[in-house]
């Protein structure tokens, strides 16, 4: 019995040894783990009050969007006259530069214009000339009607005296009645030579200004002639489309030996180099921005990028205003819903080791609203 109890209480005492120990080490892990929290919760609340820091220091001040995107002054290309596609100078996403030759319509028509106003134009120079030469002309014939009338006013001058030197002898009988009325017969006759003369005089002068109004007219008809060859001459250079811009193609949709009507849609210039950024802030985020504050710009295709800017300018409404269909809230349940106001922003110059930018591509903006603006007070709240 003293054996077996023996057996027992060493059991009893191994076990208790064994749950005795546990609990010694459960207060160490609890310290440990009571530490990590307690450290956590310091970096945590630095943390907070650094982050809480800067909020108040300028984050605050700081305003944001992802509702933002690239673009650039696009030109979309078109001819001004119709015609065959006859030659394409560009391919796809090809950079060009200001006047470069892109397309060319077929010149025939147009150059056969061109030789037709010049035809009509050579007419009409020498419709100009010859009334020119028409009023030279009628200067000798009014010259020839004033000696004409010269001679007859001297021919009724000298049957004036011979009348004047006949009547007194016919008075004494010297001269007879006959003679006398010969005389006067031919002084009549005379005079209506000289007022004959002097109508045709007054005639050739008349005539002078009909002759210029015929060159006035020619004159007229001439520069009709001339401003239609221009235009035919201008129809002729049209036939060529060229860049207006510097940029690079795309949206290349003509074909050669298409037939492209005037104001068809042929390919677009994108001045690449031109790139700026519209971010569609809300209503309630624009109230202290103003031009020239700085901004940064993050793309979304490259996140490891950053790029700064300026504010360049406020659209003059909100983008519901220039929308196909701008809402009508008079009209109808009333749902307030916070607009969007496009704001441009301008690239700072960038380096040749920026990535290509393209128009259209997604970018994260955030304007700093405390910086100062030259000539203007800093931003507050």
């Amino acid at each position: 019995m003293d054996t077996t109890l023996s057996a027992r209480n060493i059991d009893v005492i191994a076990t208790d040894k064994a749950s005795a120990e546990p609990p010694a080490k459960k207060p160490a892990k609890k310290r440990k783990l009571r530490y990590a929290l307690l450290g956590a919760a310091c970096l945590g609340a630095i943390a907070g009050s650094v982050y809480g820091r800067h909020w108040y220091v300028s984050g605050r001040f700081v305003e944001s969007t992802d509702n933002a995107y690239l673009r650039a002054d696009q030109v979309s290309m078109a001819p001004q006259v119709a015609g065959q596609v006859a030659e394409i100078y560009v391919k796809d996403n090809q950079q060009v530069v200001a006047g470069q030759p892109l397309v060319k319509i077929n010149p025939r028509r147009y150059e056969m214009a061109v030789r037709e106003a010049e035809a009509t134009v050579a007419a009409r120079q020498a419709d100009v000339a010859k009334s020119k030469a028409d009023l030279k002309q009628q200067d000798l014939v009014i010259a020839q009607a004033e000696a004409d009338l010269e001679n007859a006013e001297a021919n009724a001058d000298l049957a004036q005296k011979e009348l004047d030197r006949t009547s007194p002898l016919a008075a004494r009988g010297i001269q007879t009645q006959q003679q006398v009325d010969e005389k006067r017969s031919a002084l009549n006759k005379a005079r209506s030579t000289t007022r004959l003369k002097k109508a045709v005089v007054d005639a050739s002068r008349q005539q002078i200004l009909s002759l210029q109004a015929v060159i006035e007219k020619a004159y007229a008809q001439l520069a009709a002639a001339q401003e239609s060859l221009s235009q035919a001459q201008i129809d002729l250079s049209e036939t060529v489309v060229r860049s207006p811009i510097n940029g690079r193609i795309g949206d290349k949709t003509v074909q050669l030996g298409q037939f492209a009507q005037a104001g068809t849609l042929l390919l677009t210039v994108v001045p690449v180099d031109q790139i700026y950024l519209v971010a569609n802030y809300k209503e309630t985020q624009i109230g202290d921005m103003r031009p020239g504050q700085p901004a940064t710009i993050t793309i979304d295709a490259y996140p490891d990028l950053e790029i700064t800017g300026k504010i360049d300018s406020f659209s003059p409404g909100t983008g519901a205003r220039f929308a196909l269909l701008p809402p009508e809230n008079a009209t109808g349940n009333f749902i307030k819903i916070v607009q969007r106001v496009p704001v441009r922003i301008r690239l700072d110059a960038v380096g040749k080791n920026i990535p290509t930018l393209v128009p259209g591509m997604s970018i994260e903006v955030s304007v700093d609203t405390k910086a100062s603006v030259p000539g203007k007070m800093a931003s507050t709240r």
